[in-house]
């Protein structure tokens, strides 16, 4: 079946009765495999395939992408089933993805397209200036990638576009995790992106995801006015030294960056260099459990410490110990802030929502013998639409505290 398929060719595919039909109709966007009639003919489509999908009375709903393999089985592509997956029909969804940036940013970094949100299932795309990095997360997106790839050359004119093949989500799809240059040449060094009045290296090839967190931009800027002329700030999680790099820009007299990654670290001592803060950043290299005990047992203590942890409660199976990680960071982090000081601690995970979050980290500074004011709770910036009817859409959260 091709992307011009008419929606007559096209296979239908019905959900059962009783589904969750309307919540389909008021803009949820997934189909669980429990709720589709999983015959022959739907068992056997391609991973990617498009179809129409029909609620319990066979009334067309909206032109779908199928993957039989996975727990998402539809996804919604468009409310229209006759709409064709043809190039004007990515260039489109790109237009309007790209009007919103260009409103709200005033150089060509950050992410131009977030999935579900930008009306592109499963699509990442992060652009940093001349190139994009592409993350392709759902099967349909991998069958259509040289249309996507030549509208997003057509709408944005960018020079160089990469694929990520590392989403996690990908290996659910039945994908590949190999990475590739879709068109133009791979940058042979980090592109600087300016953040906050910092620079950050973003390495598009090597680094993490997609080279930068673009995400925490709003959240880096609120933990720079925590920052007190002078004062010793404890990064922890830093990748390539977002939330020490945004303080030390802003007047902190010295950061310390704690990663797994020495190559992460190095880009944040390249960044620190870059934005002439060179001499006030220092690195540490090791299990961030470990480090911030180790820290607490040499007596180190910090005017603001943020953790910035990788998802620790992925999916819901992982919730419970995650949550204790959760408690667990707070718990070692809030020893090391002075009395009067602050405390930032985030969580990108899917399966734990705000106030499971923050009730696991107010038990961890309480378990540390602290009290706290919750002073501010934070999120994705815009460039991070949430759709609102899929909770997912709004994975990160942010609170910071001052504690006593």
């Amino acid at each position: 079946m091709t992307a011009s398929s008419s929606a007559s060719q096209r296979a239908r595919v019905r959900m059962k009765p009783k589904s969750n039909a309307r919540a389909i109709r008021h803009g949820f966007p997934w189909v669980f495999a429990n709720e589709l009639v999983t015959d022959r003919r739907t068992r056997k489509l391609v991973p990617g395939a498009l179809a129409v999908l029909e609620d319990e009375v066979q009334t067309p709903m909206g032109l779908v992408t199928v993957n039989p393999d996975s727990k998402i089985i539809a996804r919604m592509l468009d409310r229209n089933p006759d709409a064709e997956l043809n190039l004007a029909w990515f260039e489109a969804r790109l237009t309007r993805a790209l009007q919103m940036r260009e409103q709200l940013f005033d150089a060509p970094f950050y992410r131009l397209v977030h999935a579900e949100s930008d009306g592109l299932p499963g699509v990442v795309i992060d652009r940093f200036g001349s190139a994009c990095v592409l993350q392709p997360n759902a099967a349909w997106a991998e069958a259509h990638l040289e249309l996507l790839t030549q509208a997003l050359i057509n709408v944005t004119g960018v020079e160089v576009v990469l694929k990520n093949a590392a989403g996690r989500t990908r290996s659910l799809e039945g994908l590949d995790d190999v990475n590739m240059v879709l068109h133009g040449t791979a940058p042979e060094a980090p592109v600087v992106v300016q953040m906050n009045g910092a620079s950050y290296m973003a390495d598009l090839t090597g680094g993490q995801k997609t080279g930068l967190f673009y995400d925490q931009r709003p959240n880096h800027a609120f933990a720079a006015r925590l920052a007190s002329p002078g004062a010793r700030v404890l990064d922890v999680f830093s990748h390539v030294g977002g939330f020490g790099l945004a303080m030390l820009a802003a007047g902190a007299g010295s950061a310390l960056c704690v990663d797994g990654s020495a190559p992460a670290l190095a880009l944040a001592e390249q960044g620190a260099a870059a934005s002439g803060l060179g001499d006030q950043l220092t690195t540490r290299q090791g299990d961030a459990f470990d480090t911030l005990a180790a820290l607490a047992t040499e007596g180190e203590m910090f005017d603001v410490v943020i953790c910035d942890p990788p998802s620790f409660a992925p999916s819901k199976p992982t919730l419970e110990a995650g949550l204790r990680a959760y408690e667990r960071i707070a718990k070692l982090a809030a020893p090391l802030v002075k009395p009067g000081g602050y405390l930032g601690l985030c969580s990108c995970s899917h399966a734990a929502d705000l106030s499971k979050f923050r009730g696991a980290s107010a038990r961890g500074i309480g378990r540390a013998g602290r009290s706290a004011q919750l002073i501010r709770t934070g999120f994705a910036g815009p460039d991070h639409p949430q759709l609102p009817q899929l909770a997912e859409s709004g994975y990160l959260k942010s609170v910071f505290f001052r504690l006593d």
